[in-house]
């Protein structure tokens, strides 16, 4: 059985009441679900797949080939099979030598040309039928390799973290993981409206679509620039862990979600076949800490998957190789330009190199029009993610460069009373007509972004390189020729708008000021780094 608790196509609004689509029933908050759900579909698994493992193998199978030198597989063999998507921006492909990769776990029961899984597949997968489900990024992994190959730094990434958007017809902000979906969506009926019928060409159109909004999205949460890609979908998974003959896993405690995932395995150190190493990085069920522990799992897995193939003797078997790479080309899509030939050749010289993998950090659990959601602090997010792949801080821009002409309407959204109003007459100051100034609508978000309407879009973007790089989108519900500052509780006040603190940093006095947050549903805890090296043992995990 599975769960997920997201609508397969939520229907896109339009106008004051935007917001992302109500979500399906689903058992009481995700914090304490040990509550059987009352619907009986939802018992048979209507919801989602947790499809983590699968990018993680597809992962650990490119890395492991590198780190064992197997660049005997031929080039024509390894590059000429897979599907690829030219989602990454011409400027960001080249990072002096540096790769940061985005691997995408979808969430998807159809195949690259839209045509529902085989029936065998699914009964095996228990994911229901074809029209069951739909496109969520339900795995989010961001991988630094840097040029000296000394260690590789990896992020997952919660997949209810709820983030601003752009680009996305009625929303402003979603779980990170909807990005994909709600983009494809309105890429195709934008396509149908144009006269497009021809269902293969809108299943591939609009998953491009749905390529370059996640992509785009992680980059403006992270601060980072993405020049890799790689997308695994629901089959792969079980393909990739059966043609690994399974994985070993190791467990702190024993688990019981029999009703949930099927997860049911004892303490300690175990091996587990195809079906059952889709329960184990599926489960959230029963877990201290939910998504955040399943993180955990799926840096585990990786850890897993690379000593296996390792360890196994897959990489010089012939017959183990091709049947893993047979796999791999047919559910694995890659970013165009991607030479893997090259990259495992790179990876070769490193011999074993060190890999942490992290988890961003949650501030809080809260739940918005009904969903379950993660409130994060992206300026802080952007920092910690900076610092980690050695990309220096944009500078300081402490005025515009050029005069703007658009209204700036600033809203509250958090919890400091009066902030708008001292944010909009900062703004003001450095010559920013200054518009409405109000608290926060239902249709605003709780996270800080900049908004903007018709003819805005440069104020806006000024507005962002003086807000710390917060992402700029275009909104339906801005007016023409206006730009919405929105406040959330994640709003980090920047120094060059606030007097008190130049005065106090001219006169060689430091405060600290903080922004008070609530807890709806306890504190979350994205629990320690997981350090490894590729071969040596596996870490045990919730």
């Amino acid at each position: 059985m599975y769960d997920d608790d997201t609508a397969p196509i939520p229907a896109v609004r339009t106008g004051s009441d935007a917001r992302p689509a109500a979500e399906s029933t689903r058992p009481p908050s995700r914090r304490s679900r040990h509550t059987r759900p009352t619907s009986h579909r939802r018992a048979a698994g209507s919801g989602r797949l947790r499809m983590a493992g699968r990018v993680l193998a597809a992962l650990a199978a490119v890395l492991v080939l590198g780190i064992t030198g197997a660049g005997w597989y031929g080039e024509n063999s390894l590059e000429g099979g897979f599907a690829r998507s030219e989602v990454i921006p011409e400027e960001d492909r080249s990072l002096d030598g540096d790769i940061n990769i985005l691997l995408i776990g979808l969430d998807t029961r159809k195949d690259l040309d839209g045509n529902d899984l085989p029936k065998a597949i699914l009964d095996e997968l228990h994911a229901g039928d074809g029209s069951e489900g739909g496109y969520n990024a339900n795995s989010l992994i961001l991988v630094h390799i840097p040029k000296d190959m000394r260690s590789i730094t990896a992020f997952s990434i919660p997949r209810d973290d709820y983030v601003a958007v752009s680009g996305i017809p009625g929303y402003t902000n979603v779980k990170i993981k909807e990005a994909y979906g709600l983009k494809k969506y309105a890429a195709e009926e934008k396509l149908k409206a144009q006269g497009m019928t021809d269902k293969v060409e809108l299943e591939r159109e609009g998953r491009e679509a749905g390529r370059a909004s996640i992509v785009q999205t992680v980059k403006a949460l992270t601060g980072v620039p993405i020049n890799r890609f790689a997308e695994v979908s629901l089959a792969g998974f079980y393909h990739l862990a059966d043609a690994l003959g399974g994985v070993d896993v190791c467990l702190n405690k024993a688990v019981d979600d029999s009703y949930y995932s099927g997860a049911v395995f004892p303490a300690g150190r175990q091996h587990l076949d195809a079906g059952q190493a889709l329960a184990f990085v599926r489960q959230r069920h029963g877990l201290e800490n939910g998504d955040l522990d399943r993180t955990h799992r799926q840096q585990a897995f990786l850890t897993s998957v690379a000593n296996s193939l390792k360890s196994k003797g897959t990489i010089t078997n012939p017959g183990k190789l091709k049947a893993l790479m047979d796999v791999a080309h047919k559910d694995v899509v890659l970013s165009d330009g991607w030479s893997l030939t090259e990259f495992i050749t790179t990876l070769g010289r490193a011999g074993s190199p060190t890999v942490e993998f992290n988890t961003l950090p949650v501030l809080r659990y809260d739940n918005i029009n009904g969903q379950d959601v993660n409130i994060v602090d992206p300026v802080a997010i952007r920092k910690q993610v900076r610092a980690a792949f050695g990309v220096a801080e944009p500078p300081v821009v402490s005025a515009p460069t050029t005069m703007p002409v658009s209204t700036l309407d600033v809203v509250n959204a958090g919890t400091t009373p009066g902030l708008a109003a001292k944010i909009s007459k900062s703004l003001g100051a450095k010559g920013f007509p200054t518009g409405d100034v109000s608290s926060a609508t239902y249709s605003d978000g709780t996270s800080t972004a900049v908004l903007y309407g018709a003819g805005a879009e440069t104020d806006a973007q000024q507005l962002s390189q003086m807000l710390s790089g917060i992402t700029a989108s275009a909104s339906d519900n801005v007016p023409p020729g206006h730009v919405k500052l929105v406040i959330g509780a994640d709003f980090e006040v920047p120094e060059a708008l606030d007097p008190a603190a130049a005065a106090n940093a001219a006169s060689g006095t430091t405060t600290t000021t903080t922004t008070p947050t609530t807890t709806t549903s306890g504190t979350p805890d994205a629990g320690k780094s997981v350090t490894t090296t590729i071969g040596d043992g596996i870490p045990c995990v919730n």
